[in-house]
């Protein structure tokens, strides 16, 4: 792992087209400037926990009764709810 300081307003370049730079910087936040290819992707990593989560979740298959007995636990919340 490369560590590095930089102050606002200086730039770092990574390969031969990717620029960041510092633009502001608090006592627990910096705030960065990132120029890149379309085709780089960049996400924080919180995204990236996030839509890994969000995958698993997706990934869960439920049984037709399951789906069936959900649907009944909705219909009976709607049907006391128009009282």
């Amino acid at each position: 792992m490369l560590i590095l300081q930089r102050k606002k307003g200086q730039e770092l370049t990574i390969g031969e087209n990717i620029c960041v730079t510092v633009l502001d910087v608090g006592n627990d936040w910096v705030k960065l400037a990132i120029e890149a290819p379309r085709d780089v992707s960049i996400l924080r990593s919180e995204l990236i926990e996030a839509a890994s989560a969000n995958k698993e979740a997706a990934s869960i298959s439920l049984s037709p009764g399951s789906i069936s007995k959900i649907n009944e636990l909705l219909q009976i919340k709607k049907d006391s709810g128009d009282n």
